[in-house]
């Protein structure tokens, strides 16, 4: 480990100095954004159509609110939301429910109830009971893999149109009993006289009853996922105030385009017994004033991660329609986007938890054939301010590059007037298993509004894995 941090230190130290990263990005991004939206024409480019292979597209995509845990969504269950989702996309569509084959789901801290909630939030929503429905789990990038499997199924002809989604609820998650508390109720349920129960019961002791409450920590390794971003900042040199200014960005970026109309996914939501919630409750512009007040959140008193440049815990679902294009254009919809080439990556989970757009970025450019210049829009997940900082320094650096990546050079950091232009996780929330139907989603809504060709989807997730996929403009 400490090899690995002595390297990625080196790898900081060979990026501009004497500068702080984010003033730079900013800068590059305050600059060019007036320009950026003033093209609203497409771009003349190749197309990544490819002969025997159907086009598979993306013809619409919506979301619940993303709320803050313990909030309006308090009282509801994982399926509700994942059912508001799956009801708004057939609203927005005026989708037949017959014409799906499959529907697809992502979770990631499942509700025992419902472990396949993709089959029960389907039958909530009103479709046959007729269609096949299944969930996937792959952490946070669990939709980006239940929109693949989309892509897959549809691909080799196996169907011609599926939804897909994930939801996450993280204001009621499962807290265990302790393992000795389970294993003696487990007995006692087998236990048939009377002496054999006071048996049992005379055994619990107090630390029987200490719930197992879940975490975000990797199991291999133990660590939780703040502490390892927190490190990962350290080691690329990426401060404290870098990162409550990428955070402020992200939350003055989402407040705009919330503002703007640009956010059109979101649908609105009557909460049982509650208001109807029409837009996230997680974007809240401060001042980097304020956000230098909070105490480090993980690595105590020295981390530089915070509650406000982390992303927070959110409740939310998303839902895609997935079709062919031959079946879209047969039944007169206008798809807003291609779904092209797409990868998965796993690296080390311990001192390389969240560079998963490091490593995935490269490659699925060189899948598609095109260079990072090419691309119109960026979407990546921010799970940290300091996660996507530390992704961009390494995508800067020759030696990392070169060490780690495979590469004889540097693919170089995605330009900011084009990264994450309408808000990110930090602000919009990250609903572990929604986000990434958000990200393609947006992706494409922006490639239409600013008139781009390409859009590059990438994400980090637990277990050291990562995704990147590339959405092509449907032509307007």
């Amino acid at each position: 480990m400490k090899k690995m941090a002595s390297l990625l230190v080196h790898t900081a130290k060979k990026l501009p100095g004497n500068t702080c990263w984010t003033a730079v990005l900013c800068t590059r991004y305050l600059s060019s954004t007036a320009h950026l939206h003033a093209q609203v024409q497409t771009k003349s480019k190749k197309t990544l159509a490819r002969s025997g292979i159907r086009n598979v597209v993306l013809v619409e995509g919506v979301r619940t609110p993303f709320l803050m845990s313990g909030t309006d969504y308090n009282d509801l269950m994982p399926h509700d939301l994942a059912r508001a989702a799956l009801q708004g996309l057939l609203t927005r569509t005026s989708l037949p429910k017959h014409v799906v084959d499959h529907i697809v789901y992502g979770t990631v801290i499942q509700e025992v109830k419902t472990s396949n909630v993709a089959r029960e939030a389907a039958l909530g929503a009103g479709f046959s009971d007729k269609i096949p429905a299944h969930t996937v789990t792959m952490a946070c990038i669990s939709s980006n893999q239940a929109m693949t499997t989309a892509f897959g199924l549809i691909a080799s002809g196996q169907c011609d149109a599926i939804v897909a989604g994930g939801v996450e609820f993280m204001s009621d998650v499962p807290i265990r009993h302790s393992r000795k508390m389970r294993k003696t109720l487990l007995s006692l349920n087998k236990a048939k006289t009377l002496a054999q129960r006071l048996s049992l019961l005379g055994k619990i002791r107090p630390n029987f009853f200490a719930p197992e409450l879940p975490a975000v920590a990797e199991f291999s390794t133990n660590e939780t996922m703040g502490h390892s971003a927190d490190r990962l900042a350290a080691a690329f040199g990426v401060s404290r105030l870098e990162q409550d200014e990428f955070a402020l960005r992200s939350h003055t970026l989402a407040k705009k385009a919330q503002e703007q109309g640009f956010l059109t996914d979101v649908i609105s939501f009557k909460v049982p017994g509650r208001n109807t919630v029409t837009k996230d409750n997680g974007i809240r512009p401060s001042s980097v004033e304020q956000m230098g007040k909070l105490k480090p959140a993980f690595i105590k008193p020295h981390g530089t991660v915070t509650a406000a440049n982390s992303s927070f815990l959110t409740d939310g679902a998303s839902a895609v329609l997935i079709m062919s294009e031959e079946k879209a254009v047969a039944m007169g919809y206008k798809p807003i986007a291609y779904l092209r080439d797409f990868v998965y990556v796993s690296q080390d989970p311990k001192d390389q938890l969240l560079l998963g757009p490091t490593y995935a970025t490269p490659k699925v450019l060189e899948k598609s054939g095109l260079t990072l210049g090419d691309i119109d829009a960026f979407e990546f997940h921010e799970a940290f301010a300091g996660q996507i900082l530390a992704n961009m320094k390494a995508m800067e650096s020759d030696w990392f590059a070169q060490t780690y990546v495979g590469k004889k050079a540097k693919i170089g950091a995605p330009p900011m007037e084009k990264f994450n232009t309408w808000g990110g996780s930090l602000s919009l929330g990250h609903p572990f298993a929604a986000t990434g139907c958000r990200l393609v989603t947006t992706a494409a809504h922006r490639l239409q509004k600013e008139g781009g060709q390409y859009a590059l989807v990438a994400a980090c997730a637990a277990g050291g894995q990562g995704h990147a996929m590339i959405v092509e403009a449907y032509p307007q």
